[in-house]
């Protein structure tokens, strides 16, 4: 076997892979979307923790169709030397990894503007529709509750909020030291509960060697599969000439 051959066997094999991946995460995020109950009965004790952070279903369904799209593009383009397909293949890997860099860039260099981004997205939800977005509730006292914290930047993300007009001006629990209820505005003003970006900056950093490692990695593998389609493409490209 060549090596033309066995690279085109390898990239056939990897988006096979790729493919059928993306295809359970979309059957998962369709599951979860459609009948979240039974998914959560099936993770038992563990539901809470899967849902704090992000609505899962749409995030599944979203990454995977970019997963079968991908294994799509590279499986065919290699199978039936497409150049096409392969071009195709490669300029979206690039735009990901452009994307991923950039973003590394901003969150390295420009903390403070990634934090205004966030906060001018964060509040307005905390003020508008924590309490009255099922939604949006569960994930903000998951996530208070977990990280031991209290809105985006602190207290203040509730004050004058739907939620303290409905509770007669309390705010959640967790932004008082005891976890009580009611809170006050007082009480939390005294209560040494930090906001929960600081909190996810500081667990992020206390795994920095993780988060580094796994993005390193993917950064790898999509250099590798660039490579490698490209390959593909110029060697078609000069048995056709």
């Amino acid at each position: 076997m060549g090596c033309f051959s066995f690279v085109k066997l390898m990239m056939v094999l990897f988006n096979l892979l790729i493919f059928l991946g993306g295809l359970t995460m979309l059957a998962v995020g369709i599951w979860v979307t459609v009948d979240g109950g039974s998914f959560l009965k099936i993770l038992g004790p563990f539901s809470d923790q899967a849902m704090q952070f992000v609505n899962v279903g749409f995030f599944c369904i979203a990454i995977g169709a970019v997963l079968v799209l991908l294994g799509l593009l590279g499986c065919c383009g290699a199978h039936k030397e497409s150049k096409c397909l392969l071009l195709m293949f490669f300029s979206i890997i690039l735009v990901i990894f452009i994307a991923e860099v950039a973003a590394g860039v901003v969150a390295l260099a420009y903390s403070s503007f990634a934090e205004g981004i966030l906060k001018a997205w964060a509040t307005p939800a905390l003020k508008e529709k924590y309490g009255s977005d099922p939604v949006v509730t569960q994930m903000w006292n998951s996530t208070m509750t977990e990280l031991n914290c209290c809105g985006f930047t602190n207290y203040t993300d509730f004050v004058g909020s739907q939620f303290a007009e409905q509770s007669g001006g309390s705010l959640p629990p967790s932004c008082c030291r005891l976890n009580s209820f009611p809170c006050s505005t007082e009480e939390a003003q005294l209560s040494p509960v930090e906001g929960c970006f600081e909190q996810i900056l500081e667990t992020l950093k206390k795994h920095a060697n993780i988060v580094g490692g796994i993005a390193a990695g993917i950064g790898v593998l999509e250099v590798a599969a660039m490579i490698v389609s490209m390959y593909l493409y110029c060697h078609l490209d000069n048995r056709i000439s």
